[in-house]
């Protein structure tokens, strides 16, 4: 179902609802002016952000490019219908992509035969998976990729790790018994428990959130067990579309190596290393290097 148009410099967005699960999520279709029958980049979002968290600028990057961008909200997020707020499941996240992408495929405006999927941290994580189970997905671009709970667990260190799983089990004991859940921050600063709380997360991840906006900034604990949970490294060897994988060697919350495995065992793979920390992709110079290079592969390969 679409809606309102907005203009910005060489292309179009529309609001657009889809439903998973009987459930409305909101999303925009970026149109690229002047091209028919676009191929189209499926996008979401990282751990608990919303698509209005520094995905809008990349969005609009490969519309310039003749690409045209299905950038949508998770059930419980942003725009889109669900409780309770800023639930974070891998699993359920999943299911939103597989109905996303199939509604895009039903969409006259779009070549939905020409499909590439987006993603980044969390999300990277999913169009890995996603890639995995769907052979009609023609390449994919995942960046800081979350690959492996067991990883990012070890790497951000054993006191957090203990801290995460006490908070989750607390909010599922409240879950069985219908109770609101117990909630933690999404990001903190490192004396304070966080689901991310390392020297860079805060500040990295504050600077995409927008002002005005109703975001809290707080989830269901559960999340953290689920996230020990989740590793899309073990899809990896299944993905048989060409894939971008932008490493960031600076990484505080993703271990790099384990990028490096996750990377080694696709088919056709282009690994870019660069010296950056997990959030520095969202802005600045290394945010045009990086937009650039990821619309020149979506170019390429889903011309």
């Amino acid at each position: 179902m679409a809606g309102m148009n907005a203009k910005g410099e060489g292309f179009t967005r529309e609001d657009h609802v889809f439903r998973s699960r009987r459930k409305k999520c909101a999303a925009w279709l970026y149109r690229p002016e002047g091209v028919t029958k676009p191929p189209v980049v499926v996008m979401a979002h990282g751990f608990g952000a919303q698509r209005d968290f520094g995905l809008e600028p990349y969005a609009g990057a490969f519309a310039r490019r003749g690409l045209s961008v299905f950038l949508f909200d998770y059930r419980n997020f942003g725009a889109s219908e669900g409780e309770p707020r800023n639930l974070v499941n891998p699993w359920r996240h999943l299911r939103d992509w597989k109905a996303a992408i199939a509604y895009v495929r039903s969409l006259k405006e779009v070549d939905g035969s020409r499909l590439g999927l987006w993603g980044s941290s969390y999300s990277g994580g999913h169009v890995i998976v996603t890639a995995s189970r769907d052979e009609g997905v023609a390449a994919i671009s995942a960046q800081v990729p979350f690959v492996d709970g067991f990883s990012s667990a070890a790497y951000t260190g054993t006191r957090h790790a203990l801290q995460a799983t006490a908070a989750g089990l607390k909010d599922l004991a409240r879950a069985f018994t219908f109770r609101e859940p117990y909630r933690v921050p999404i990001v903190s600063d490192p004396k304070t428990f966080g689901i991310m709380n390392t020297p860079e997360s805060e500040p990295g991840y504050m600077a995409i959130v927008p002002e005005g906006t109703d975001w809290r900034n707080e989830c269901p604990a559960r999340a953290v067990l689920e996230l020990l949970l989740y590793r899309p490294i073990k899809r990896a060897r299944k993905v048989r579309c060409p894939a971008l994988v932008i490493l960031g060697e600076k990484d505080s919350l993703i271990k790099p190596t384990a990028v490096e495995k996750a990377a080694s065992r696709m088919r056709e793979v282009t690994l870019v290393h660069l010296p950056v920390g997990h959030f520095d992709v969202y802005t600045g110079d290394w945010f045009r290097k990086v937009s650039e290079t990821q619309a020149d592969f979506f170019v390429h390969h889903l011309s």
